[in-house]
């Protein structure tokens, strides 16, 4: 099995950067390896591990978890203590096979000390691993939930089917991101005597989109303009997932430009929305009538304006 990335390695920061640093680092990754931009074939997976890394250390309670146990952190039970579970795994393969006097296995931590493990996990999972294991909580489990842009803008309820069969509804937060897991509790593996089930996690994955590219909360599109419209500057409508929205193009704007709608990007439950970026092309008619090509020419002859000559 291959072992997982740690998630600031992915992200290339240091385990004490900020929640800004942590965001930029993210923008960065994701217009290299986005699957719109990028063509190499390990692009995809690179792009969902990169997403998967932002969305656990962008939300700080998810990341002190993930500090606190590593990948091991959404299958932990909440009150169990992060120095006795570090302590456990670095002892486990350090002096295995010592037998207590009970005939119980321990795990030992130098030459005094010792943590039987039925201990531990009799304190993680209340008791129940003292004689026998007893009852034991069901496993979480995964799945991926494919949404288009506009879903994951909106939020709302789906009905999904599992393998298997098993049919759900899921009510979808707004505004979730890529590689965000939505947690549906008691909906994952059974457990053993009537234990509660294990989580079912599923992993948002916003499909690709004929006009939309979203990078984190922030959503793309390109502007179409006309000559005129980016010379003379113009106020035109745009189509955005949460509605028609208004869009001043300043005078003199020309193709490349990125003009900006705040806070009309991905809406958070927690801080500020993203916000959403028009690329400006500049479009000329494919045909042009001979009034058009009349004006053209006039403008062509009364103008000194070279795109050719740095200005």
């Amino acid at each position: 099995m291959v072992a997982r990335r740690d998630f600031y390695e992915v992200l290339g920061v240091d385990r004490k950067a900020d929640q800004d640093e942590i965001q930029r680092a993210y923008r960065k990754l994701v217009r290299a390896h986005h699957p719109d931009v990028n063509k190499d074939p390990g692009a995809e997976d690179r792009f969902k591990e990169i997403s998967e890394a932002y969305s656990v250390l962008s939300d700080p309670g998810t990341r002190r978890r993930y500090d606190a146990f590593g990948h091991d952190f959404r299958q932990v039970p909440p009150d169990v203590d992060p120095e006795q579970w570090a302590r456990a795994r670095a002892g486990g393969g350090a002096r295995a096979g010592r037998r207590s006097s009970a005939g119980r296995q321990d795990f030992g931590f130098g030459t005094d000390e010792g943590i039987d493990i039925e201990d531990l996990l009799g304190g993680m999972f209340g008791g129940r691993g003292r004689r026998g294991w007893g009852p034991v909580p069901g496993a979480d489990q995964e799945a991926e939930l494919t949404l288009t842009v506009e879903e994951a803008y909106q939020g709302g309820r789906r009905t999904i089917t599992l393998p298997g069969g098993r049919r759900l509804e899921v009510a979808i937060p707004p505004g979730v991101t890529n590689g965000q897991r939505i947690r549906l509790a008691g909906q994952g593996g059974h457990g053993s005597e009537d234990a509660k089930r294990g989580d079912l996690f599923l992993i948002v994955r916003i499909a690709e989109h004929p006009r939309y590219r979203v990078e984190g909360r922030d959503i793309h599109t390109v502007l179409p303009l006309a000559p005129w419209e980016a010379a003379l500057g113009a106020t035109v409508a745009i189509d955005t997932p949460g509605g028609e929205a208004k869009l001043k193009v300043p005078p003199g704007t020309s193709t490349g430009r990125r003009l900006r709608l705040r806070g009309r990007g991905m809406p958070s439950p927690r801080g500020g929305p993203g916000d959403f970026f028009a690329e400006v092309r500049i479009m000329v008619p494919a045909r042009l009538t001979d009034e058009e090509r009349r004006l053209f020419e006039q403008l062509a002859a009364a103008s000194a304006f070279d795109p050719r000559r740095p200005s």
